[in-house]
């Protein structure tokens, strides 16, 4: 039952000391949530109240089925961003089939983290990888930075499908300008940076929220043109089974999108804390506890969330001990919808998107692209793409040639897998890539190669080609190629095909091709094959065994259990006449294929 409900594991037992913590935790983060969700429920289109009803129950279900202590869930700019995007060409906004649609998402996006976390299928959003998923978030902050420029400058801007046609109708848009407006946002935005920067654990975008509301009340500035939210209902959420169906063959390809994005990004952000308070998430149940929130998010009027990465960071700063400061941000959240939607009537829209514009230049993470260039700079090949096809295609094709780029490039790093070729460190048996270590010794009628991938059909030609060209270079006497195999890990049809051609090949040139250090998986497929007990007496335990038996001009050995080569027992020692453990060892072979 704990597995099922994780919550069961902490709230039996609470600890008093904790509560104060726990507390100024969820008080701080729930002022942060208030105007963030209504500034996110914008982004996506929909009332601020939405928004909201998206920041209680929600985070009330998380808190229970979650594992994460500090994960701090509700909306998000990214998944709203997505959400506008898939609704907008679907259905009118500002419309009650709008505010439906978004619930429908909710739910859909809910029931596929819950069929991935009870399948175990977490690892499928690893389909994207770190640096694609830097390259995207950064072009999507970017955009969505800059859709609130018609908030911050008083203009309307039509939603465009592309960035550059959004740039260009603000660009049109200029001279109609807001002044009032304008002042306005910027005094938001300086505010916001600055109490970001020097005084982080102070609720920011309360504090502007609250001034922006007293300075349209004071200065009349809703009659000077500035535009303000409106009424906000007070009515709590209620439960409400999403009833139109229709759209949800549209929805499934941004539903999984959104599942993929926003559960990379709240489980990054968990796994971050988790370490740090030593204790452990479980990736599977994240899915549920996500799914579950998703689901509660669209059955009570509310829109697709995940974890935040800016929230979380402020929950475990002001001291989250365990899940009971999620339920008091929502409590929190409860209680302004209750007594305080009347005072957000005259909250502008400029504030709204300042917080927008202040929570998203984080996601442009430049030290991070720093860091992805100098620990493996062909990791930028995806970021680039990732960022550059967002910011020019859109934020769905963005994802999928972002989703397409992370798949090409492991492609690419299997069909050319690194190799390296090997000499022998002096007064040791070890034997290392000459590259690294130029005093390692090599002789010119043996060569040692080594290769660090699995081989399979994607790069079967590649290896084949390497191991040739290889060969062609022992030009003396006992002309010999040994591949260690102590870096492969796997083997399919195609390679032990391709490995057969190999040695049979070299046989014809002259050349011998012995393996060492083979391991188990792939020895078992070169048992089944056939290749193995045909080429027995090229089989080795390491390269050093290897190349002391080449150099006496003697076979590999016979006792190859003993040798720690095969786990059967040599067929020439086994001479029983009826069935031995050699054949039982090639029958349990057999079954595992």
């Amino acid at each position: 039952m704990k597995r099922l409900i994780p919550a069961l594991t902490w709230l039996p037992n609470y600890e008093r000391s904790n509560f104060r913590s726990d507390l100024a935790a969820g008080v701080t983060v729930g002022a942060m949530l208030v105007p963030q969700a209504m500034a996110y429920a914008l982004l996506a289109g929909l009332p601020p109240e939405v928004g909201l009803y998206a920041a209680t129950i929600p985070v009330l279900i998380y808190a229970v089925f979650g594992t994460s202590r500090q994960l701090a869930v509700g909306p998000v700019a990214i998944v709203s961003l997505l959400t506008a995007t898939a609704l907008a060409p679907l259905v009118e906004e500002g419309t009650e089939a709008y505010l439906k649609a978004a619930a429908l998402l909710a739910l859909m996006v809910g029931l596929i983290h819950i069929v991935l976390g009870i399948g175990r299928l977490g690892f499928l959003v690893n389909f994207l990888s770190h640096s694609v998923l830097v390259g995207f978030t950064a072009a999507a902050a970017i955009i969505i930075g800059f859709s609130q420029a018609k908030h911050l400058l008083g203009i309307s801007v039509p939603r465009q499908e592309h960035f550059y046609e959004t740039v260009l109708e603000v660009g049109r848009g200029l001279g109609e300008t807001n002044s009032a407006t304008l002042i306005l946002g910027l005094v938001a935005l300086v505010t916001l940076y600055t109490l970001k920067k020097f005084l982080p654990k102070v609720p920011g975008a309360l504090i502007v929220v609250i001034g922006s509301i007293l300075a349209v009340e004071l200065f009349d500035l809703e009659s000077k043109g500035v535009k303000v939210v409106g009424e906000v209902p007070d009515s709590l959420p209620t439960l409400s089974v999403p009833s139109d169906g229709s759209l949800i063959g549209q929805l499934i390809p941004i539903a999984l999108v959104i599942t993929m994005v926003g559960f990379m990004e709240s489980i990054a952000v968990a796994k971050v804390y988790a370490r740090r308070n030593r204790y452990e998430v479980i990736a599977n149940q994240e899915l549920v506890g996500l799914g579950m929130a998703n689901v509660a998010s669209g059955l009570f009027g509310g829109y697709p969330i995940t974890g935040g990465f800016s929230r979380t960071a402020v929950n475990a700063t002001a001291g989250a001990r365990t899940g009971l400061a999620s339920l008091i941000t929502a409590g929190i959240v409860l209680l302004s919808i209750a007594f305080l939607t009347p005072l957000f009537s005259s909250l502008p829209n400029a504030a709204l998107g300042a917080i927008i514009v202040i929570a998203v230049i984080g996601l442009v993470d430049v030290k991070e692209m720093r860091h992805i260039a100098k620990v493996k700079k062909n990791d930028l090949i995806g970021l680039f793409v990732a960022f550059f096809a967002t910011l020019i295609l859109g934020i769905e094709l963005g994802i999928a040639v972002a989703v397409l780029a992370s798949m090409l490039v492991v492609f690419a790093r299997m069909s050319l897998p690194h190799s390296a070729v090997l000499g022998l460190i002096e007064g040791t048996t070890n034997y290392r890539n000459v590259q690294r270590f130029p005093e390692a010794v090599t002789s010119e009628g043996v060569r040692v190669i080594r290769l660090d991938a699995a081989i399979s059909f994607a790069n079967a030609n590649h290896v084949k080609r390497l191991l040739l060209d290889q060969a062609a270079l022992v030009t003396e006497a006992p002309r010999v190629l040994i591949l260690d195999a102590g870096g492969i890990n796997d083997i399919d049809v195609t390679g032990v095909e391709m490995l057969d051609a190999v040695f049979e090949e070299l046989a014809d040139q002259g050349v011998e091709l012995h393996l060492s250090d083979v391991k188990g998986p792939v020895r078992d497929v070169l048992i089944l094959s056939g290749l193995w007990d045909a080429n027995a007496n090229r089989i080795h335990a390491s390269c050093h065994e290897a190349v002391q038996a080449i150099n006496l001009n003697e076979p590999a050995p016979d006792d190859k259990l003993g040798r720690g080569i095969d786990e059967r027992l040599a067929k020439t020692g086994s001479n029983t006449g009826g069935a031995g453990p050699a054949d039982a060892v090639d029958a349990q072979l057999a079954s595992k294929s």
